[in-house]
C-alpha cells in the first residue's frame, strides 16, 4: 500500500512561487550584473532554468546558468554503493568574482548544500554565494540557511517532500509523502 500523500503546491502554485522567487533574487542582488544561477542535479537544474527565464522576462537580461552534480562531494558517499551514478557538472564560465545562486528543490539537513559549496570551491572564488530553494522542510544538521525560500513547511517524522517538475515528471507539484503505518 502506498503511503498517504498530500499536495503542498499544485502546478499553479509552483508557477506563482517561482515568479516570486525570481523577483526576490533580482531584489536581493539589485539586478542581474555578474549573476549566475547554478542548479543542483536533478531538479535544481530545471528550477534554475525556469528562474533564469523568469528573471529574463522581468529584467530583460539573460542570466547564465549551470549545473552541479554533488555526488562525489557527499559526506555519505560510502553508503551510495561501489558505483555511484554521477551526472554532469556544467560551469562553462569563470566564477571568480561573480555572484552565484545555488538552486535546489528541497532544503533539509544542509548536507547537499555543503557538498555543493565544496564543489564550487574547486572552480574558483565567487564574490558571493546565495541559496534559493523551492521548499525548506526544516530539520537542519548543519548551520545552512536559504536566502530565498519558495515555501516553508513542517514535515512530520517519517515523512518526506517530493518535488515534481514538468521536464522530468510530466507535472509540476510539491507533495508531502507520509510514512506507512501498521
Amino acid at each position: 500500500m502506498a503511503p498517504p500523500t498530500s499536495t503542498i503546491l499544485n502546478a499553479q502554485a509552483v508557477g506563482r512561487t517561482l515568479r516570486r522567487m525570481a523577483e526576490e533574487l533580482v531584489e536581493l542582488f539589485d539586478g542581474t550584473d555578474d549573476l549566475i544561477l547554478v542548479g543542483i542535479q536533478r531538479r535544481g537544474v530545471q528550477l534554475a532554468d525556469r528562474l533564469a527565464h523568469l528573471i529574463e522576462s522581468i529584467e530583460g537580461a539573460k542570466v547564465p546558468r549551470g549545473a552541479l552534480d554533488i555526488t562525489l562531494y557527499r559526506d555519505d558517499l560510502q553508503t551510495v554503493g561501489p558505483r555511484p551514478v554521477v551526472g554532469k557538472t556544467e560551469l562553462p564560465w569563470a566564477i571568480d568574482g561573480k555572484r552565484l545562486v545555488i538552486v535546489d528543490d528541497v532544503l533539509y539537513t544542509g548536507r547537499t548544500i555543503r557538498a555543493a559549496l565544496d564543489e564550487l570551491a574547486d572552480f574558483g572564488r565567487p564574490a558571493r554565494i546565495a541559496l534559493a530553494v523551492l521548499v525548506d522542510r526544516g530539520g537542519r544538521e548543519l548551520p545552512i540557511h536559504a536566502d530565498i525560500v519558495g515555501k516553508q513547511t513542517d514535515v512530520p517524522p517519517g515523512s518526506r517532500v517530493d518535488v515534481q517538475v514538468q521536464e522530468l515528471d510530466g507535472v509540476d507539484a510539491v507533495l508531502l509523502v507520509g510514512a506507512e503505518t501498521g
